[in-house]
């Protein structure tokens, strides 16, 4: 490190009182530089989209439906709740790709 500093044109302003610039790195740092790189990769987006997709779905069931919490116990009971939450949520999007057919009024 300390040849590099030596021949960099910026040493005077960089490190005008020492031999060479000591930079820390986090223990971590490794990681989150593998972490970034992949967040700019294309399939990070789709994967990205996809998960948006699925975290609404759920964040519509917490709000919405009032799934923020299990009511009954157990782990049949909490299946059951959500299964019915689940089948709630579904019954609505289908209302909404199928139509119930308008009846024709008659004045």
């Amino acid at each position: 490190m300390k040849e590099v500093c030596q021949v960099c044109p910026s040493k005077a302003k960089c490190c005008p009182n020492a031999d060479a610039r000591k930079i820390s790195r986090e223990e971590t740092e490794d990681a989150r530089q593998v972490a970034r790189d992949i967040a700019k990769t294309l399939q990070c987006d789709v994967s990205m989209k996809l998960r948006k997709k699925v975290e609404m779905l759920f964040a519509h069931l917490k709000r919405i439906l009032g799934l923020g919490r299990l009511r009954l116990r157990g782990p049949c009971g909490a299946n059951d709740e959500f299964l019915l939450a689940a089948t709630a949520q579904n019954l609505r999007k289908l209302t909404k790709i199928f139509p119930a057919p308008q009846q024709p009024r008659n004045a």
